[in-house]
């Protein structure tokens, strides 16, 4: 699941910064199919991702996939179709354009994804923004504030959309087997995370509060801070020219960075085949 916090963000204006969050969950078993329907929208649906992909896009009955302990809203009508376009361009598309990336993509993508119109509030005071099912469905939120001249939004959703997708890669394929050693002293926990500010989380040598929670949480969020961050390099992987003792602590959380940064990209090139920069080039020209 993916959250935003009361800190302020690196990458985002405003009061809140963006982590995320997995979790596996039981709420009704993923299938790939849906009932036949005229409508124009759910016959898109039918055409371009499950018959193409195997990936089931759920925007109705949203209370079926949420714990019923939240209270969300679905997407309007008029949204549905520009969120499945967003998701074409800056999700399928990046992928299997790359070598390897479409086999990757058709055997990694989960098989349903869930629109949530609202924003999903959870009661430590943070924001649900995407949650992965156990590699079998991934949810959305925020899906009713559908902007792609809003640079913010547009980030958020990337950044929940490959941290999640990050997740399907770990669970098929474990982490890599260096992963715990790198920054072993950085970890705090699921429940004292978001007491850590940005530049806390990267003097450790992580690129988020939320990173810093769990091992998978620490993969998944590089990933996708890889992918849709412009800044990615400036801010996390190269050194600043050091005159202070913060800036000496960031560089030294770099350095880890750096570490985990090659690892994941050798990570998915041994196990998948494919170029994870080449998929951030594609992204980023998108951008």
């Amino acid at each position: 699941m993916r959250m935003k916090t009361k800190f302020i963000s690196i990458f985002f204006i405003g009061i809140i910064s963006i982590t995320s969050c997995y979790q596996e969950d039981d709420l009704k078993s993923p299938v790939k199919t849906q009932p036949y329907s005229e409508d124009a929208i759910d016959q898109y649906i039918q055409t371009n991702f499950i018959d193409e992909y195997g990936v089931a896009i759920r925007y109705k009955y949203v209370d079926r996939y949420v714990d019923q302990t939240k209270r969300v809203t679905p997407p309007r009508l008029q949204v549905v179709q520009p969120m499945l376009d967003f998701l074409t361009e800056f999700w399928i598309e990046p992928f299997a354009s790359v070598p390897n990336g479409d086999a990757f993509f058709r055997s990694h993508v989960p098989a349903e994804i869930i629109f949530i119109g609202s924003t999903m509030y959870n009661t430590v005071g943070t924001v649900t923004l995407g949650v992965a099912d156990a590699g079998a469905r991934i949810t959305l939120t925020e899906v009713n504030f559908v902007d792609q001249t809003n640079r913010d939004w547009i980030f958020r959703q990337l950044g929940t959309i490959y941290h999640e997708f990050a997740h399907i890669m770990h669970q098929r394929y474990n982490l890599p087997s260096n992963w715990q050693q790198i920054s072993p002293q950085g970890y705090t926990s699921l429940g004292s995370w978001y007491n850590l500010t940005d530049e806390e989380a990267l003097q450790r040598g992580f690129v988020s509060p939320y990173g810093t929670s769990t091992f998978n949480e620490d993969f998944a969020e590089l990933v996708a801070f890889l992918l849709y961050d412009p800044q990615f390099y400036e801010k996390y992987i190269n050194d600043e020219t050091c005159t202070t003792t913060d800036c000496v602590a960031r560089n030294e959380g770099r350095a880890k960075l750096r570490t985990k940064y090659t690892t994941v990209l050798s990570h998915y090139k041994q196990n998948t085949g494919v170029d994870l920069l080449r998929v951030r080039a594609l992204i980023q020209a998108k951008l």
